[in-house]
């Protein structure tokens, strides 16, 4: 019963926030791109828009679910990734419009938007946030032990059998695990790579990570991956943190983590060395014996 609850509670949150194909968010979409004001939404839409406009201000804007137009643009708005570059004229408008979720009012249940090229898309929010509800449903349904695995993303509930949950960490370049990770009960876990959704063309990787700054796939890193420590909105936060985290410069992640309020990172970065922060390190169990590990405060 209580994993019938969560499933349902699944497809309602595809229906509410497909990027692509018809859905609450994509019906804000259309309104905002013809210059309505005052649209009326769900008052849960407002609250996950409030929450991932607060995580992108504390992310200096490298995680802006308002680019939807740039991942379409990339041709990641579909099942299938073609090895086409985007028209550069397109490209560059699209940046040029510097679309944020700063750009938007919202209230209630009304959102309007002062920027005609605001297209939302919360692929990197929406895993996380699943993750919180299916939490919370099964709760509600009186399980306290379970692991709950969206796509790679990652909450625990208690414990397996008085032992912790142990889950792995995928090497972004091999098929064997990177390490293993225990974790305790309210804890959750993100990761964002360049190896799942991604094309290749005369020779590079384009993967759908974008940076907002230039409209290009961000190229300095393989993997990131976050725990965030039990609290309000640890999945969702543990979705987001890891994007801003992927695509900033080598010598800036580790600032914006903190400001993010995430103690525990990893990032492997473009050449293959893995950069963690010590809290993190502490509770990893390495299983990859070809990886650089560099740890850091």
């Amino acid at each position: 019963r209580a994993m019938a609850a969560v499933l349902a509670e699944f497809d309602r949150l595809h229906r509410m926030l497909h990027a692509w194909q018809p859905s609450e968010l994509t019906a804000l979409n259309e309104a905002i791109a013809r210059g309505e004001r005052d649209i009326a939404v769900s008052p849960e839409l407002t609250f996950i828009l409030r929450d991932a406009a607060a995580i992108a201000a504390r992310s200096d804007q490298l995680f802006n679910p308002a680019i939807g137009r740039l991942v379409g643009l990339w041709g990641f708005h579909s099942d299938e990734f073609k090895p086409v570059l985007p028209d550069a004229v397109a490209l560059e408008a699209a940046v040029k419009a510097q679309p944020r979720l700063s750009d938007l009012a919202i209230g209630s249940d009304r959102v309007s938007s002062t920027n005609r090229a605001v297209q939302l898309d919360l692929g990197g929010y929406a895993k996380g946030y699943a993750l919180d509800r299916a939490a919370a449903l099964l709760r509600g349904q009186g399980v306290k032990n379970a692991l709950i695995n969206i796509g790679g993303n990652v909450m625990a509930l208690g414990s397996k059998g008085g032992q912790p949950w142990r889950i792995g960490i995928q090497h972004p370049r091999a098929a064997v695990p990177l390490a293993t990770l225990e974790l305790r009960d309210g804890e959750a876990v993100g990761t964002s790579g360049d190896y799942q959704r991604y094309f290749e063309l005369e020779g590079r990787r384009y993967c759908h990570l974008l940076d907002p700054r230039s409209g290009q796939p961000a190229q300095g890193a393989q993997a990131v991956t976050v725990l965030v420590t039990p609290r309000a909105g640890a999945g969702a936060l543990s979705d987001a943190a890891s994007k801003p985290l992927f695509i900033a410069a080598a010598g800036d992640w580790r600032g914006l983590a903190q400001r993010l309020g995430v103690t525990h990172a990893l990032r492997i970065d473009s050449d293959g060395v893995m950069h963690v922060t010590a809290a993190f390190h502490a509770r990893l169990t390495m299983l990859a014996s070809d990886m650089k590990v560099v740890s850091q405060p």
